[in-house]
């Protein structure tokens, strides 16, 4: 983006009215401040041009949104696991000092268990939307991972051609699928993401073998509940289309399921809590690694010249006023433009 001015500046000439009135003035001749390099200090004022004006560099926050919101989302994850990370380290010390002690339970473990549990059911919001059930950050948003009943690799890749229709969202929108034999297992996985991206849910082949589909944690509810699927009498009944049942991958933590009943129940909320803190920790990792990554992004794309362009202005400045006659007291005065007595007077005190 560049700033341009839209009229001529005003030059401020000793013994004038305006000279006078250096003090008030806010119109400046930019010779003084280096607009032309090493050619700013010359004994002829220069009315710079409206064209003439330095480009000014935008700052990250205009000129790189999505740079920032990487930093955003990836700060808040980070954020959030630190957090919960602390309330299981606390957990698991008041459950090991239980199971030591033998006391009596007070409500105490069970007043830490649903701290925790409260805290864990606003994970995505308090993400900003940036880390899932599995604990995965991702800036774009998290998704939820789902498998479909009877879309197993196993079942969809023996059988003929076979056009399979599948709806997701209700209404019209359906989308076909050919399956035929020889068929691969990534092939499959790329028919049907081919075929449902549009409709917000991908498909992909993951590190079990099995045939994975994922959508927007936000869309999740409703890809459940309208997922329907016609087949040709191969794979899939052939008629109107059939609601077919999708299932979410198993969250990484469950504290909904822990308890602290008995000697018993505590050991095995133990154990669960020692496992979630372990997993954490893992993820507080991978955040980290990603917010580095970011800020070396950010390094990159800071301008490098700023500081030498400033230097730059300094060097002029002090070359000019140097320099008896007009231009040395253009720059002195351009310079204490604004500068009360007052605020003298404070700066003065910063020493005491």
């Amino acid at each position: 983006m560049q700033i341009t001015s839209t009229s001529t500046p005003q030059v401020l000439v000793p013994g004038t009215q305006a000279g006078n009135n250096a003090g008030n003035a806010t119109a400046v001749d930019g010779t003084s401040l280096g607009l032309n390099g090493q050619n700013a200090a010359t004994s002829t004022p220069v009315n710079p041009t409206p064209t003439s004006a330095a480009p000014l560099r935008r700052g990250l926050s205009n000129w790189d949104q999505p740079l920032q919101k990487d930093i955003s989302g990836a700060q808040q994850a980070l954020d959030f696991l630190e957090q919960s990370a602390g309330q299981l380290r606390s957990l698991k010390a008041d459950l090991s000092a239980r199971l030591a002690n033998r006391q009596r339970t007070d409500g105490t473990l069970e007043a830490r268990v649903r701290q925790f549990s409260n805290s864990w059911r606003n994970r995505n919001s308090a993400t900003g939307g940036t880390l899932d059930a599995q604990l995965k950050f991702n800036s774009k948003g998290s998704e939820t991972s789902f498998t479909v009943r009877g879309m197993s690799l196993a079942n969809l890749r023996n059988g003929g051609r076979e056009v399979i229709a599948v709806s997701v969202g209700g209404g019209q929108n359906v989308r076909s699928v050919v399956l035929e034999a020889g068929l691969s297992d990534a092939q499959i996985a790329q028919r049907f993401d081919e075929a449902l991206a549009p409709a917000g849910v991908r498909t992909r082949v993951n590190d079990d073998g099995q045939l994975e589909f994922s959508t927007p944690e936000s869309q999740w509810t409703t890809v459940r509940d309208t997922i329907a699927v016609q087949g040709g009498g191969i794979r899939f009944p052939t008629g109107a289309l059939n609601r077919v049942k999708a299932e979410a991958a198993a969250p990484q933590i469950e504290p909904d399921n822990w308890q602290v009943l008995d000697a018993e129940s505590i050991r095995a909320t133990l154990a669960q809590v020692v496992g979630a803190l372990a997993k954490i920790e893992q993820s507080i990792a991978t955040v980290r690694q990603a917010l580095a990554q970011v800020a070396a992004r950010v390094q990159n794309a800071a301008p490098a010249d700023t500081r030498s362009g400033m230097d730059q202005v300094a060097q002029n400045f002090v070359t000019t006023t140097r320099q008896p006659g007009y231009q040395s007291l253009l720059s002195i005065t351009s310079a204490l433009a604004g500068i009360s007595r007052d605020r003298v007077l404070s700066l003065l005190g910063l020493r005491n």
